[in-house]
């Protein structure tokens, strides 16, 4: 697993994050929970939109992507970012409803960092990011997600 702490071992501030989910109210959810928590929050419906958000926003913190999507699954899509030597360092979490053992394995060699599985809370978004390296406030409401 990658160190996403500082070269001092300070974490990491918020900045800008990437939601891919193909559910809209899914990506409002996620967003504003990442929001709440200090990060910029852009949003694609699908891999093919998220690459273009790469390009165009440039230094992302961090994506959350979920699997199951039309035209690119989220697990091509991390393969396609860690294939990227511009964006293969970003941190992903990959943030689905597939909880077989086997998928986490996949996905977590497919290049994802973290595996975060729906329905999950504020709570439980916010300690996945801690162990990403980033600084959350502590002082936040939590909510099911």
């Amino acid at each position: 697993m990658r160190s996403w702490f500082c070269d001092s071992g300070e974490m990491i501030r918020p900045g800008k994050a990437i939601v891919v989910d193909d559910s809209r109210a899914m990506r409002l959810l996620i967003g504003r929970a990442l929001r709440n928590l200090g990060f910029t929050s852009f949003e694609a419906a699908d891999g093919f939109e998220a690459l273009h958000l790469l390009e165009v926003e440039g230094d992302i913190s961090v994506m959350l992507v979920d699997w199951n999507m039309p035209t690119m699954s989220g697990l091509h899509l991390i393969r396609r970012v860690r294939d990227q030597k511009r964006w293969g360092e970003v941190p992903i979490m990959m943030v689905t409803s597939e909880t077989d053992p086997d998928r986490v394995t996949e996905a977590l060699e497919a290049g994802a960092d973290e595996y975060l599985t729906k329905p999950f809370d504020s709570s439980m978004l916010s300690g996945k990011l801690e162990l990403m390296g980033f600084k959350i406030p502590r002082d936040q409401t939590y909510v099911v997600i």
